[in-house]
């Protein structure tokens, strides 16, 4: 019986089954769940969705009077009722619920008075916004994520700017003091201070999605193989290291680097919640989202994907805290350990590679982070031809663009040491002017990519009109989607990453020079 009613049957005999009435089969069929109250608050009329959202069987919700009723969640739900029986004022709300088998429920409520047979009743029409809710906090998340991410990467920009001018200066004057001059030893601090700043630079770039990757064809079976070592060492004698390669692998076109940095950061996370041992398991398979699964995560699309899972036994994490742990310089550390930028680094690199994070963990009960990157189509693999050692200088024309103007200093008194004419400009339209008026061939146009009035890639179609042939090599801190999509990491493209050290940015101008 889908309807349930407190309407009494006459007695003295069997009388025939009442067919129902026609309001009682629309309140059977709904969807919703409906529950009808007399003036006194006792139950009178339920249906079946009623009881399936609530978790409270019908006989219950119509033998109760709703002051009784443990599934309206609190006091606040029988004041709202109780005023709408004595003013006639239609209201809706929303109250957190959990149900008899402890499922918890967001459940919105709108409550009406009607009359019948002279006398108030109370209508509560209930849907389950559970999902609703869900997708809510998901997209403020991914909204307040995606702003401090823009935050983030334009602090970095600028940074690393900063940078590679501090590192840059430190390494000429180290060039200038050698091994027991009495400043050596100061200025190989500064030197190290600049390298550790860089490192918290990338991570903020990578958290922004804003920094340079190099992905690859890769493995993850083989690239765990050779990672066993590093993880062996990192987790100490006290944690328990199990992988659990899957057979068949599929393969994933992502940077391995930061793969590798990625796990490490992982993995040190896992031991830290272990302080007295436990176990660290990896496992790698193959997994397809369709329209069905993907319903649980719909920012995944549908498709093959590669699982990489990493487990622990460790304290696990409360619902605040899952919360949070993606965001930048969040820790549950004590104070000065970690900088609180290693989960918010692989979530970072794992969203730019067009990939997907999810966490399970609750206290007690230890933390699995589940990373699923695409399934790449298995290509034969291309040599890049890049050699690791510098080339010497042969005289060559450069026009250098870069708009901050200590960097643009350091940059052209690197190139003059190599024995390269420059000529430097502050923007676009100062680069084209100069190209006009040069006399003789330009050889190369080094530029930064992000630059007020005409931005990299502008300066250099507006140079290959003007200058056909011209070798191009882009300079960048962090490059935003758009430059992303327009290749500046597709391996045609010759790139240099800020902050660059001083043997660097010649290699790669030689390099791209001679084509490679």
């Amino acid at each position: 019986m889908t309807v349930s009613s407190t309407n009494e049957t006459p007695t003295g005999g069997e009388t025939p089954a009442r067919e129902p009435a026609f309001d009682e089969l629309i309140v059977a069929a709904a969807s919703c769940g409906i529950l009808v109250f007399d003036e006194s608050g006792q139950g009178v009329q339920a249906n079946e969705a009623a009881a399936a959202i609530t978790g409270v069987p019908i006989p219950v919700l119509v033998s109760q009077n709703f002051r009784q009723l443990k599934s309206w969640g609190n006091s606040g739900m029988r004041r709202m009722a109780d005023h709408v029986l004595a003013t006639g004022t239609a209201t809706s709300a929303e109250f957190h619920h959990v149900t008899t088998y402890g499922r918890e429920l967001w459940l919105a409520s709108r409550f009406s008075r009607f009359e019948k047979n002279g006398r108030p009743h109370l209508l509560q029409i209930l849907t389950d916004d559970t999902e609703r809710k869900s997708l809510e906090t998901q997209f403020r998340v991914a909204q307040r994520m995606e702003s401090v991410g823009r935050l983030a990467g334009g602090v970095a920009h600028d940074f690393n700017n900063l940078l590679t001018i501090i590192s840059g200066y430190s390494e000429l004057l180290l060039n200038d003091a050698p091994e027991g001059h009495p400043m050596h030893d100061f200025l190989g601090e500064i030197k190290k201070a600049g390298e550790r700043a860089t490192v918290l630079t990338r991570q903020l770039l990578a958290y922004s999605r804003k920094q340079i990757l190099a992905p690859e064809q890769l493995n993850l079976n083989i690239l765990l193989k050779d990672c066993e070592s590093m993880l062996r060492r990192v987790l100490g004698g006290h944690v328990e290291l199990v992988l659990r390669p899957g057979p068949d692998l599929g393969r994933v076109l992502v940077d391995a680097a930061q793969l590798e940095q990625s796990l490490l950061n992982l993995a040190i996370n896992a031991r830290d919640a272990m302080p007295r041992g436990g176990q660290l398991t990896v496992e790698t398979a193959n997994v397809k989202f369709n329209e069905a699964n993907s319903q649980a995560h719909p920012e995944v699309k549908p498709g093959d994907y590669v699982l990489l899972a990493v487990t622990d036994t460790g304290t696990g994490m409360d619902q605040a805290t899952l919360a949070q742990i993606f965001e930048p310089f969040f820790t549950t550390k004590g104070v000065g350990i970690g900088t609180g930028l290693g989960l918010a680094m692989v979530f970072g690199f794992i969203k730019q590679s067009g990939g997907h994070l999810t966490v399970n963990s609750e206290p007690g009960l230890g933390s699995t982070f589940n990373i699923y990157l695409p399934r790449a189509e298995v290509r034969a693999a291309v040599e890049s031809g890049v050699t690791g050692r510098a080339l010497p200088g042969g005289g060559e024309t450069i026009l250098l663009v870069e708009d901050e103007e200590d960097l643009r200093k350091l940059a052209e008194h690197i190139l003059t040491l190599h024995r390269y004419r420059v000529l430097a400009a502050a923007n676009g339209r100062e680069a084209l002017r100069l190209a006009e008026s040069h006399p003789g061939p330009i050889h190369l146009l080094v530029s930064d990519i992000i630059m007020p009035v005409m931005d990299g890639r502008q300066l250099a179609n507006q140079m290959a009109v003007l200058k056909p042939g011209l070798k191009v090599l882009f300079m960048s801190g962090y490059t935003d989607d758009a430059v992303m999509l327009d290749g500046i990491r597709s391996s045609e493209t010759a790139f240099l990453q800020k902050p660059f050290s001083l043997e660097a940015l010649p290699q790669r101008v030689r390099q791209t020079l001679a084509g490679h």
